[in-house]
C-alpha cells in the first residue's frame, strides 16, 4: 500500500522558523537597553522611522525642463511587483519626501497634519496605501525593528501596553538624558525624542509596582517584558484608519477609547485606567502611521482631537490626563471639502497645523499610459487583443483634458502635452517648457480621471463591438459617449470642449497610423540603407566641396542637390537650414568615429524619418494601397500588402486583424487623397 501524503507537514515545511523567533523576539529590560547601544535606530520616531523606510529602497536623480527632479524607488511598490506603483507624480513625492525629512529631523512638520490634497482619483489614496503596507513590511526587517512593553504582575496577570509605547519610557525623566548619554546614544544621526510620558495604564502599573516595592526601581523593572512589534492594519498594531460615518453613530471615542462598563463593576471606578479600552485610532497607531479618509468631512468633534493630537502630540482619553502619543498623522481630501475649510474661519487653527501637499492628475501621457498597461496588458486580458496605440489615445485624451490652453507661446495644446511629455518640437527649448508649466498652477487640478478611462476601457473589452480586439476608435466612442452621464463635467461648455479634445486626438491617432504604414512600407533595411549611403556621401561632398563619384559611369559629379533636398524637405528642413543640417549629421558622424563606432542611420532620428517618407514616396505607387478598398485586388499586389501587414506585425505589435483593420483604414484616407504630410 503506497504512504500517504502528509499535506500538512509540506505546508510546515514553509514557514520560516528563525524569522519567526526574530519578529517574536522578547527579553528582559537590561537585555533591551544592550539591544538599543547596538542599534540605536529602535528609538527612532515614527517620522524617522517613515523616512527612513522610504530611503532605504533608493533613489535617482534626474533633470526635467532644467528642474532637478528625484524619483523614490519605494514608490513603485518593488515589493508587491508594482501593484500599488505610482507614475508620473515624482515632483509631488519629492515634496512629500522632504516633509518627512524635515519631521525626521524634528524642524516642526512633526508637530502638523500632513494633508495630501487634489482630485478625486489622483493617487491620493494609493500613496498613503503604500506608506502603510511599508511600515507593515519595514518593521518586518532587522533595520525597521521596534519594540514595547508588558507587565507581569505579582498575582500572574500580563497586561500588554495598550499604545506599544517606547520602553525607554519607564526611566523617569530626569534621569532619561544622562541614560541616553550613557548608552551613547547622543550622537545618533536623528534628535531623540526622549520627552514623552508612560500611558495610563503603564503608569497605573508602575505606581502599583513602586508601592508594592517601597519605591525601589530596580525591583519594579524586573517585572517589564520587552518584546518585538510587528505592524499590521488588520490586526490594528501600529496603524489607523479613520474615515467618516453616520453621525449618528460615531463619535470621538472612536479616536481616544472608550469605558468598558463591565469592568467597572470590578475596579469600582469609570476613571481606573484597568476599566478603560485604549483602542481608538490614535492608540492603535501609536509608534506609526494614522490614515484620515476625506479628513475635511469629519465632524467638529473630531478635528478638536487633531489639533492636539498634531501639535501637541497628545490625545485626551476620557476621564484621563492628557496621554503622548508618537505618530504621523496623515489625511486627504478633494478640493470642494478643501475650499470649505479655507473659507470657514472657524477652522484657522486645523489650517495652521495643517502642511498641505497637492497631488494633481499626471500631465505625461506616456506616464499616464503606463496605468492603463498595468491593468489592461499581458495576461489580465489575454483573450483579447488591445491593438497597438489603444492605451496611448485614451491616456493622451485624459491628459489634454488637464491642460490650460498656452497664452504666451505660439503652441497648441497637443503639442504642450507633447513638449511635457519630453517630445522635441522645431522652435521650442526645455525653457519654453519651464515657462508653460509657471503659466497655469492648477494645472492637473482639473480634468477627466483615470478611473473614467479606466472604467471605459473596461466596458469596450465587455462590450459585443470588441469581440476578440479593441481598437483605440472603439475607446474613443466609449469615452465620448460616457460624457453625457459623467456626474464630473460639470457643465455643457466642458462637455464641448472635451468632445473637440477627442477630434485632435483622433487626429493624432490618424497621423501615427499613416507613419506607421509608411514605414512598413519602406521597412526595407536595404534599401533605406543603400539611399542612406548615397545621400551621406552627397552631403559629405558637399559640406567639404569635393565631387561625388557616379558608381555606374565612374566620373566624378556635383553633389545632387535634388536627391538631398527631397530627403531633407521630408522632416520640414527649409532651404536656409539645409547646410546647418548637413553640418549636423556630418558632425555626428565624426563624433561616432572619434569614438570608434559606425554610423547608423536608426540612430538619427530626424534622418530615419526623412529617408523613410522619401522610400515610401518612391515606393507608393507601386504598392496602390488605395486599391485595398476595392473589391478586387491582383495577386501581385495582394503579396505585396502581405508583406506589408507582416512587417506590421512584426515591428509594431499589431495582430492579423488589427493590421488589416489599420491598413484599410489608412488605405480609405490615401483614397480620399487626404496624405497631410506626404
Amino acid at each position: 500500500m503506497a504512504e500517504s501524503r502528509s499535506f500538512v507537514k509540506e505546508i510546515a515545511k514553509l514557514q520560516d522558523m528563525k524569522e519567526f523567533k526574530e519578529l517574536h523576539w522578547q527579553g528582559d529590560f537590561e537585555e533591551y537597553l544592550q539591544l538599543v547601544k547596538e542599534n540605536p535606530k529602535a528609538i527612532r520616531t515614527a517620522f524617522q522611522r517613515l523616512y527612513d523606510m522610504i530611503m532605504s529602497y533608493g533613489y535617482e536623480e534626474y533633470t526635467e525642463a532644467k528642474k532637478k527632479i528625484v524619483h523614490y524607488s519605494f514608490f513603485d511598490d518593488p515589493v508587491h511587483s508594482g501593484k500599488d506603483a505610482i507614475f508620473g507624480l515624482d515632483i509631488s513625492i519629492m515634496k512629500l519626501v522632504n516633509v518627512l525629512k524635515a519631521a525626521a529631523y524634528r524642524y516642526g512638520p512633526e508637530k502638523r497634519i500632513l494633508l495630501l490634497h487634489g482630485p478625486v482619483g489622483s493617487s491620493k489614496s494609493t500613496i498613503v496605501r503604500l506608506m502603510k503596507k511599508g511600515l507593515e513590511d519595514y518593521s518586518r526587517t532587522p533595520e525597521g525593528a521596534l519594540y514595547t512593553l508588558e507587565w507581569d504582575m505579582p498575582d500572574g496577570e500580563v497586561i500588554p501596553c495598550p499604545v506599544n509605547e517606547e520602553p525607554l519610557h519607564l526611566i523617569p525623566l530626569e534621569w532619561r538624558v544622562k541614560i541616553l548619554e550613557e548608552l551613547g546614544l547622543a550622537q545618533v544621526e536623528y534628535p531623540l525624542a526622549v520627552d514623552k510620558d508612560l500611558c495610563p495604564v503603564c503608569r497605573y502599573n508602575h505606581g502599583t509596582l513602586m508601592e508594592l516595592y517601597e519605591g525601589d526601581w530596580e525591583k519594579m523593572v524586573k517585572h517589564v517584558r520587552v518584546k518585538r512589534v510587528v505592524f499590521s492594519e488588520q490586526d490594528r498594531i501600529g496603524i489607523g484608519t479613520f474615515q467618516p460615518k453616520d453621525e449618528k453613530n460615531q463619535d470621538s471615542t472612536e479616536l481616544t477609547g472608550d469605558i468598558n462598563y463591565r469592568k467597572i463593576a470590578i475596579y469600582g471606578s469609570d476613571s481606573d485606567p484597568r476599566a478603560f479600552n485604549f483602542d481608538g485610532e490614535f492608540c492603535i497607531a501609536n509608534r506609526g502611521l494614522i490614515e484620515f479618509v476625506e479628513v475635511l468631512k469629519l465632524d467638529v468633534a473630531f478635528l478638536y482631537d487633531l489639533l492636539g493630537a498634531s501639535q501637541e502630540q497628545m490625545i485626551k482619553p476620557k476621564k484621563f490626563a492628557q496621554t503622548s502619543i508618537d505618530e504621523v498623522i496623515i489625511g486627504h481630501t478633494n478640493e470642494p471639502e478643501f475650499r470649505k475649510l479655507q473659507s470657514n474661519e472657524f477652522m484657522e487653527a486645523l489650517r495652521d497645523r495643517t502642511v498641505k501637499i497637492d497631488i494633481p492628475y499626471i500631465t505625461r501621457f506616456q506616464h499616464e499610459k503606463r496605468i492603463y498597461e498595468k491593468d489592461f496588458s499581458g495576461a489580465k486580458v489575454e483573450k483579447i487583443h488591445v491593438a497597438p496605440h489603444t492605451l496611448e489615445v485614451a491616456a493622451l485624451w485624459a491628459v489634454l483634458t488637464r491642460l490650460t490652453e498656452p497664452k504666451k507661446h505660439k503652441v497648441n495644446v497637443l503639442q504642450k502635452a507633447k513638449l511635457y511629455d519630453g517630445r522635441m518640437i522645431p522652435g521650442f527649448t526645455e525653457d519654453t517648457v519651464k515657462e508653460l508649466r509657471k503659466e497655469s498652477e492648477r494645472e492637473g487640478m482639473e480634468g477627466i480621471s483615470p478611473r473614467y478611462i479606466q472604467d471605459k476601457i473596461s466596458e469596450a473589452l465587455a462590450s459585443e463591438d470588441a469581440g476578440s480586439m479593441i481598437n483605440p476608435f472603439i475607446v474613443m466612442n466609449r469615452l465620448e459617449s460616457g460624457l453625457k452621464h459623467h456626474s464630473l463635467v460639470s457643465s455643457e461648455e466642458q462637455r464641448t470642449r472635451f468632445k473637440e479634445l477627442l477630434s485632435v486626438v483622433k487626429e493624432e491617432y490618424e497621423d501615427i497610423i499613416k507613419d506607421e504604414v509608411r514605414r512598413a512600407i519602406s521597412a526595407d533595411d536595404d534599401a533605406i540603407a543603400r539611399l542612406c549611403s548615397n545621400y551621406i556621401d552627397n552631403v559629405k561632398a558637399y559640406t567639404q566641396k569635393e565631387k561625388v563619384r557616379n558608381k555606374y559611369t565612374g566620373q566624378n559629379e556635383e553633389p545632387d542637390e535634388r536627391l538631398m533636398r527631397s530627403i531633407e524637405e521630408k522632416v520640414g528642413i527649409p532651404e536656409n537650414r539645409k547646410d546647418d543640417f548637413r553640418r549636423e549629421i556630418m558632425n555626428f558622424i565624426g563624433a561616432l568615429a572619434l569614438e570608434g563606432k559606425t554610423f547608423d542611420y536608426r540612430t538619427n532620428e530626424r534622418l530615419r524619418r526623412a529617408l523613410e517618407l522619401k522610400l515610401f514616396e518612391d515606393q507608393k505607387d507601386s504598392i496602390k494601397l488605395a486599391s485595398l478598398v476595392s473589391s478586387v485586388v491582383d495577386k501581385k499586389t495582394q503579396e505585396k500588402i502581405d508583406i506589408v501587414k507582416n512587417r506590421l506585425i512584426r515591428n509594431f505589435g499589431y495582430n492579423e486583424e488589427s493590421a488589416t483593420d489599420v491598413l484599410n483604414y489608412v488605405a480609405s484616407i490615401f483614397a480620399r487623397g487626404d496624405q497631410k504630410d506626404g
